[in-house]
Formats: C-alpha cells, sequence, structure tokens
C-alpha cells in the first residue's frame, strides 16, 4: 500500500482515535485496559507518544525529544482536544510526498517509510480499541481500514510477539470482521469489556 492509498486510512484513524480521547473520563484513568501491563493513564499515555507525536516527528524524520517521551499528558485537563490537535498536524505532516520516501531510522533498523506509518495506523486503531474498551465506549471503523490493520497485523505478528508487544493469539472465526481478526491476531480478546460495564 503506498501513501496516496494509505494517506486517507491514516486520517480516518485519527478521527476514530480522536473521539475516544474525548470520550474518556479523569474517573477512568486508573482502570484496567485489555493491555495487562498498562492502567488506561499508562495507556492512554503510550497512546498519545506514539501515534501522534511520534506519527509527527516519523514523517519529518526527527527523534522524539525526552520531555515528550516523560510527560503524562493525562495531567492537563486538556489532554484530549490537544491529542486530536496534534493528530491533525501528524496526518498533515504525511500529506507531504516526500514523508513517504526512503527509510526511517528506528534506533538502529530502518524501515521503508510506508511501512513505518502502516505500524502506526495499526497502533492508533489497536489502541484505540483498547482506550474504547477500557472507558466503556463503542469503537468503530470502516472496513477498508479494518482490513488495513490485519494486513499490518498478521504480516509483523511474530516481530511484536518476539519484543513482547503482542501476546499469543485469541482464536476467532475465520469469518469473524477484520477488525476482530485483527484484534485476536494481536493477542487481544475481542470480546474483552471492562468489568464494570
Amino acid at each position: 500500500m503506498n501513501g496516496h492509498e494509505l494517506h486517507p486510512l491514516m486520517a480516518r484513524a485519527a478521527t476514530a482515535a480522536a473521539g475516544v480521547a474525548r470520550g474518556v473520563r479523569t474517573e477512568q484513568l486508573d482502570g484496567p485496559t485489555p493491555c495487562a501491563d498498562f492502567d488506561t493513564r499508562t495507556l492512554v499515555n503510550h497512546w498519545v507518544l506514539y501515534t501522534a507525536h511520534g506519527l509527527e516527528r516519523r514523517a519529518r524524520r526527527e527523534p522524539l525529544p525526552e520531555e515528550l517521551v516523560t510527560s503524562d499528558f493525562t495531567a492537563a485537563p486538556d489532554w484530549a482536544e490537544a491529542y486530536a490537535d496534534q493528530l491533525g498536524r501528524a496526518v498533515a505532516a504525511w500529506a507531504d510526498p516526500a514523508a513517504w520516501e526512503g527509510e526511517i531510522d528506528l534506533g538502529g533498523t530502518a524501515m521503508p517509510a510506508a511501512t513505518v506509518a502502516r505500524m502506526v495506523v495499526k497502533e492508533m486503531v489497536l489502541h484505540g480499541w483498547d482506550v474504547a474498551r477500557a472507558t466503556g465506549q463503542r469503537f468503530a471503523i470502516d472496513d477498508d481500514l479494518a482490513r488495513a490493520v490485519l494486513d499490518v497485523v498478521e504480516e509483523h505478528a511474530e516481530l511484536y510477539r518476539r519484543y513482547g508487544g503482542f501476546a499469543d493469539p485469541v482464536e476467532v472465526p475465520g469469518t469473524a470482521p477484520h477488525l476482530d481478526r485483527a484484534l485476536a491476531a494481536s493477542g487481544r480478546d475481542p470480546g474483552w469489556r471492562q468489568p464494570s460495564f
């Protein structure tokens, strides 16, 4: 998938992610998530850092500054709107055709820019689903975006598992929706619910 095809999917993923962020209530930030090692606050901070700030800096070939890496974005009362704004800047940065050219250094490993962009869109969607489920929200994306995420998950699942990013796959029917199949292949239970909801 080239930049011309992926950029609209990136924009739609960003819209979905921003919508979920706006639905998070402060009292939910200490609750559990489908990511067993993360409470909601930790997950949201990871999500904001890499899918908004990181996405823009990948396009510009700039490192993430340490003050962002260690930031608690959720400490700001308007963090969700700030995330939405930063997602807009990130998507705009990838509107430049030059962003899709060449490779991006990921700390000693270089990957094609389009591959990196696809992987970040996958993070935006999967963690968007995680945050939505952790906070009792519905998460809906169109089938084209879900299929693109499934393709990335299936292509890179073993690499993610090797570094602890994915758990063992969960079994779902082959006829399950693309998003459920992507979730399951990444080690998530598509039926996970916050116990209090």
